[in-house]
């Protein structure tokens, strides 16, 4: 096969659907009409001789060969951008669009306040924040980072550790005045209390305790399952069991006894928040600048209540939904056509 300027080409129209995540958008962005885009598209196919794209008269998504495909020549192209933004002497500027799949509670909690003012001084930067309960496929997805709770994927990706927050075991004070208090973790079985799902596997977080070198394991028992955070804590906070919370954003629910810590003296279990990156040499002005942004942003969590949960909405006696899909993103794929 001769790799000439048309295959370039059409790589770069490729580049842009996956970018805009529709065809009039990418044409929009490359100047070229939504039908040139199309044929572009069709030429790059039979050239290599797979199809790229599925769609439909709602959808637009990367085919499985598309995307196999994709992760092998994006990082190219965005190496070659890089080094033309690098001759340019516009490696410090920070523009253009910026897209991140970003934890729905970390958003909520502690991005939403702020970014007024992160945007006030990028002016030429578009900011996407797109809130997933699962990491996906950053490359095929076209994200530029993701902020994540957990352990970051082994293979593939770069990170940074940006945050290790306390899990607390907690009940309220109702639950424990009628069920008593368990004196340790073996005594869960004999109580009640709330899983959290693991948006990964859709099953239960397993409960485990940290003291020092100590790790135990414990087995839970539980009635309730859910896959919100504000909705776990909402329901312990009327006593529907005893649960496991992150202290980022609940210091303040402890400090005012709505819920009490049930073992203290178990202080070492933690949960982790990462940037993660697809893996790249060189990582974009914007992204540095948004990854110091959040990492500053978390600085303040040592304040114990600086970011704290609306405990009035958690508490409030309108209908709650247990497992909620309200932020998960209608195409896991991330590219949606416009009707």
């Amino acid at each position: 096969m001769t790799y000439d300027g048309r295959l370039l080409s059409g790589l770069t129209v490729l580049m842009a659907v996956v970018e805009a995540g529709t065809m009039t958008r990418a044409a929009q962005a490359l100047g070229m009409t939504q039908s040139g885009v199309g044929r572009s598209i069709q030429r790059l196919e039979t050239r290599i001789g797979i199809r790229l794209l599925d769609r439909t008269t709602r959808t637009l998504r990367l085919t499985d060969e598309g995307r196999r495909f994709w992760e092998r020549v994006g990082p190219h192209l965005d190496g070659i951008e890089e080094a033309a933004l690098d001759a340019a002497g516009a490696t410090e500027k920070v523009r253009g669009r910026l897209r991140v799949n970003v934890d729905p509670f970390f958003s909520r909690l502690v991005l939403a306040r702020e970014l007024a003012g992160f945007l006030e001084q990028h002016p030429d930067l578009r900011l996407e924040l797109i809130m997933r309960d699962h990491i996906g496929d950053l490359v095929a997805d076209a994200f530029d980072m993701a902020l994540r709770f957990g352990e970051p994927p082994v293979a593939g990706f770069t990170n940074r550790k940006m945050l290790e927050t306390r899990i607390l075991t907690v009940a309220s004070p109702g639950y424990l005045e009628r069920h008593g208090k368990p004196e340790h973790p073996r005594d869960l079985i004999n109580h009640t209390c709330i899983d959290y799902q693991d948006p990964a596997t859709g099953r239960a977080f397993e409960w485990e305790f940290r003291r020092g070198s100590e790790i135990l394991p414990i087995r839970q028992s539980a009635r309730l399952m859910v896959s919100d955070v504000e909705t776990m804590i909402g329901a312990c906070c009327e006593g529907a069991g005893i649960a496991q919370i992150m202290e980022l954003g609940s210091q303040h629910i402890i400090d005012t006894g709505k819920l009490v810590e049930i073992f203290p003296d178990w202080p070492d279990e933690t949960f982790p928040l990462y940037a993660i990156y697809p893996s790249r040499r060189h990582r974009a002005a914007k992204v540095s600048v948004f990854t110091d942004f959040c990492s500053r942003l978390l600085g303040r969590a040592d304040e114990r209540s600086y970011y704290s949960i609306d405990l009035q909405k958690l508490t409030s006696k309108a209908p709650v939904q247990i497992h909620s899909n309200s932020y998960r993103v209608a195409d896991r794929d991330g590219l949606n056509e416009e009707r």
